[in-house]
C-alpha cells in the first residue's frame, strides 16, 4: 500500500535523482533443451532463472565469460544453434561444449546447468570441490585431458573471485549505499553484492542544496532507487536515514519478503562500509575536478562565441547517408555534465522530394522537425517536461555559411528567432585544428590550434558524427537484410518461413514459377498467383 501511494502522490524530494534506465542482469533460459545464457536488461518476461542486478555490462560481461569458460553453456541464438552444422570458434576454445552439433547430449548438458546455477546463487565453492574430486580421479585413472579440461574451469571459477576486491562472507544479498560530501555535493557509492559476489558498484550524484542534511540526501536516494526496482534482502547504509523503520516496511511490502537496513557499526559489514565510502570520495573528487574542466571549457565557449553566458545545453547535429540513401540525421547534447546521451536523438530523412547527397535539405528538414516540435510543446501545459521540451542555449551544425542560413531558414519557419547557431567547417586541406567557425552577420574565424575550447568543439562535432554515422548504418543494415516478401500483403511470419525453408532464400522465391509456389503448403493458388505477380510485374 505504501509504494503505491508515493508512485500515485510522487512526493517532491529535496533531492533529485532521475535513472530510469534498469541494471543488467544474466538470464539462464528454461524454454529449450539446451538453455542458454545471455545479458538481459528490461521487463523480465522470457521463461527463465534471472541473476542480478549487476552494476554494469562490463560486470555482467566478465561473469558471462566466466560462465563459458567454467561451464561450456551455449550463448547463441536459437537460430544460429538450430543452423549449424559443425563447432563454432567458441567450442574450439573450450568456450562452448557444442550441444548444437551434438558433442554433448543433454543430460550431461544439464549437469553443466544445474552446476552454472549453483554457482550464480553462492555455491561456487562446492561446485569448485566437486570438480576438484573429478579431476583427481581423471589423474589417477590417467585420463590427464579430462584432468586438464577440469583443471581449466576450476581456474574460470577462481578467476571471478580474484578479480573481486570485496567478497563479504558475511551476508549473501545486499545493496550498500555509501555517502560522501564534499563542498556542498555528494556522491553516492552503490555496490551490489549477489550470491556472496560483489556485482559491481556505480556512482551517483544526487541534485541538491548545500544546506540539505546527509541523512535527508541519502534517505530520499534511497527511496527513489527503488521506486522501479526489487530491493534485496539487506541494506546497508553509512549513516540512519528518517523514519528508516517506515522506509523498510514499504520496501518489505514491494519485494513482499522482509527487507532488513541497517547501519553497521562493527565487524565485516562495517569493513565493506568503509571501503564503500573510501570509493565514493575518490569518485567525488574525480567529478569535481571533471566538472571544475567543463565549467571552463564553457565559460571558453560562451566567450568565443558572445553568449551572456556559460551554455547549459548545447545540441550539436549532423547528417550521414551513401548517395542520398538510408539518409538519418542525428542531435546530440552536451552540457555542464559532459554528454547527455539519454538526450540524443536521431531523424530519419522523410522528404522524398530532396536531392540525393543535399546535405543543406536534411539538415534543414531535421531543424524545422526538431523546433517545431519544441514550439509546440512550448505552448502545451500537459507537455510536462519531456526530453523534447528543453532549448538549447547554443547549436552547432557541421557546414559552412550556405548549412548555417538553411538552419536559420527552417527556425524562422517555425517561428524561432532567438537561437545561436553555429556551423564548424573543416579547411580546405580538411585538416584537424584548422576548422572555421560560421555565425550569421559575422565574418568566419578560426581558433588557435593548440585552444582548449577548439578541441572541446571538436569533440562535439565528431561526436555527433560518430553518433549520425552510427544510426545510418544501423538503417542501411535494416534495409539490406529486409525480405521482400514483407511486402506482400498476405505474406505473414509463418509463411515466409514457409516460403524460405521451400526455396532457401528470397531470391529463390523470386524466381520460383507459379507451380512451384503452389506445392508450398499453407500458399493457396490465389496466393501464389499475388507472390508470382509481385516478382514478375504483373497485375
Amino acid at each position: 500500500m505504501v509504494p503505491n501511494l508515493i508512485n500515485r502522490l510522487t512526493p517532491r524530494y529535496s533531492v533529485s535523482y532521475r535513472d530510469d534506465k534498469s541494471f543488467p542482469n544474466i538470464l539462464l533460459r528454461t524454454d529449450h533443451p539446451f538453455p542458454q545464457v545471455l545479458k538481459h536488461r528490461g521487463a523480465k518476461s522470457r521463461d527463465g532463472v534471472y541473476f542480478g542486478p549487476f552494476a554494469a555490462a562490463s560486470a555482467v560481461n566478465m561473469t558471462l565469460n566466466t560462465l563459458q569458460r567454467a561451464f561450456l553453456l551455449r550463448s547463441c541464438s536459437d537460430s544460429v544453434f538450430q543452423g549449424r552444422t559443425r563447432p563454432c570458434l567458441l567450442y574450439q576454445i573450450k568456450r562452448c561444449s557444442a550441444p548444437c552439433v551434438g558433442r554433448i547430449d543433454q543430460e550431461h548438458y544439464a549437469a553443466l546447468v544445474a552446476q552454472a546455477k549453483e554457482f550464480l546463487t553462492g555455491k561456487s565453492r562446492l561446485v569448485q570441490d566437486q570438480l576438484a574430486e573429478q579431476m583427481h580421479e581423471s589423474s589417477e585413472k590417467l585420463d590427464f585431458e579430462r584432468a586438464a579440461q577440469l583443471r581449466d574451469r576450476i581456474r574460470a571459477m577462481s578467476h571471478i573471485h580474484s578479480r573481486q576486491a570485496i567478497n563479504p562472507s558475511g551476508f549473501t544479498e545486499a545493496d550498500v549505499f555509501a555517502l560522501y560530501r564534499a563542498d556542498g555535493a555528494s556522491c553516492i557509492q552503490v555496490f551490489f553484492f549477489r550470491a556472496g559476489q560483489n556485482w559491481g558498484n556505480k556512482p551517483y550524484f544526487p541534485r541538491h542544496a548545500a544546506d540539505v542534511p546527509s541523512d535527508e540526501v541519502l534517505g530520499s536516494f534511497v527511496s527513489q532507487f527503488y521506486d522501479s526496482r526489487t530491493p534485496p534482502r539487506l541494506i546497508l547504509l553509512s549513516e540512519d536515514i528518517p523514519e528508516c523503520e517506515l522506509v523498510a516496511e514499504a520496501l518489505s511490502i514491494k519485494a513482499d519478503r522482509k527487507v532488513e537496513i541497517s547501519v553497521p557499526a562493527r565487524g565485516e559489514r562495517r569493513e565493506v562500509m568503509l571501503a564503500a565510502v573510501q570509493n565514493a570520495r575518490a569518485q567525488l573528487a574525480r567529478q569535481q575536478a571533471e566538472s571544475a574542466t567543463q565549467r571552463a571549457l564553457l565559460e571558453g565557449v560562451a566567450e568565443t562565441f558572445g553568449l551572456d553566458a556559460p551554455p547549459k545545453r548545447i545540441e550539436v547535429y549532423d547528417n550521414s547517408h551513401v548517395q542520398g540513401s538510408n539518409a538519418v540525421g542525428a542531435m546530440i547534447v552536451a552540457g555542464p555534465e559532459g554528454f547527455q546521451k539519454a538526450e540524443s536523438r536521431k531523424f530519419n530523412i522523410k522528404s522524398a522530394d530532396l536531392a540525393p547527397g543535399d546535405d543543406t535539405a536534411m539538415m534543414r528538414e531535421v531543424l524545422t522537425r526538431r523546433f517545431g516540435r519544441l514550439v509546440r510543446e512550448s505552448g502545451d501545459e500537459t507537455a510536462g517536461d519531456s526530453k523534447w521540451n528543453k532549448w538549447p542555449d547554443l547549436v552547432l551544425i557541421d557546414g559552412g555559411s550556405a548549412q548555417v542560413d538553411a538552419a536559420h531558414a527552417a527556425l524562422s519557419e517555425v517561428g524561432v528567432e532567438d537561437v545561436i547557431v553555429v556551423g564548424v567547417a573543416k579547411s580546405i586541406e580538411r585538416e584537424a585544428g584548422r576548422e572555421h567557425f560560421y555565425r550569421r552577420g559575422q565574418s568566419p574565424f578560426r581558433l588557435e590550434s593548440k585552444s582548449a575550447v577548439l578541441y572541446y568543439l571538436q569533440r562535439l562535432r565528431d561526436e555527433a558524427h560518430r553518433f549520425a554515422i552510427g544510426s545510418h548504418r544501423k538503417r542501411r543494415a535494416k534495409a539490406i537484410g529486409a525480405s521482400p516478401l514483407e511486402e506482400i500483403g498476405g505474406v505473414g511470419a509463418g509463411r515466409k518461413r514457409a516460403l524460405l525453408a521451400h526455396f532457401g532464400s528470397a531470391r529463390g522465391v523470386a524466381q520460383a514459377s507459379l507451380a512451384d509456389l503452389e506445392a508450398v503448403a499453407g500458399i493457396s493458388k490465389a496466393l501464389a498467383r499475388k507472390i508470382h505477380d509481385f516478382f514478375h510485374g504483373e497485375g
